[in-house]
């Protein structure tokens, strides 16, 4: 693991687990995002756009094994759905911004039911430019609400209804690659959704694409 980004994720968390550093921790880990996004921002400078859907190790297990598309799509996918459709309770950007039209994409959901060709099929499709500012728009938005939430707030729990709710808007698969996602969303506070997907998520799938663009250059 990126030993800044690594560093960074166990400060913060460390932080926002005491009232008097709750604050500090929150800029903590608008940094880390930052420097997460900063990464794929130069990405997108430096990375000719055929390289996103090539999938250099399609045949390995582990988050590698996708292509930088893909994995684009999966982080703010879940980050869309998880900090609107079950935090919030709102229309996702996906949807308010009508970015299902713009990106092209075949899909609405997160993508785990997706495996190998049908990933590669799947990132051949999207339009990049969108998709890139899909993910600015997704990353700005729960920056806001991370903003506004105070330390009282991390112990919000989800139930039934949340579950039914994410079920319903059929923005998770029922493919069981896929459908264990609502249990494990549902299961944690909102202090283990800032682990996961708001933080963690995302450097793991960031270090898959760091990985994926040494094996293509």
């Amino acid at each position: 693991m990126n030993k800044k980004w690594s560093e960074l994720n166990k400060t913060m968390q460390t932080q926002i687990s005491k009232k008097e550093s709750f604050e500090k921790g929150k800029e903590t880990l608008f940094s880390l995002r930052n420097e997460l996004f900063g990464y794929l921002k130069k990405m997108k400078l430096e990375e000719p756009v055929e390289n996103l859907s090539k999938m250099p190790f399609m045949n390995s297990k582990g988050y590698h094994s996708k292509s930088i598309a893909y994995s684009l799509w999966h982080i703010f996918r879940i980050e869309d759905i998880v900090a609107h459709e079950l935090i919030q309770k709102n229309d996702e950007i996906l949807f308010s911004a009508d970015f299902v039209s713009k990106i092209k994409s075949p899909i609405i959901t997160t993508g785990n039911e997706l495996v190998k060709e049908e990933i590669l099929y799947f990132s051949q499709k999207l339009d990049i430019s969108e998709l890139f500012n899909y993910c600015e728009n997704v990353k700005l938005s729960t920056d806001s609400m991370l903003r506004r939430l105070a330390y009282e707030d991390l112990k919000m729990k989800y139930d039934d209804v949340d579950k039914k709710r994410l079920k319903k808007a059929k923005v998770v698969s029922e493919n069981e690659n896929a459908f264990w996602l609502i249990d494990y969303w549902c299961g944690k506070n909102l202090k283990g959704l800032i682990q996961m997907p708001f933080s963690r998520h995302w450097i793991m799938h960031i270090e898959a694409i760091s990985r994926i663009r040494e094996k293509l250059e």
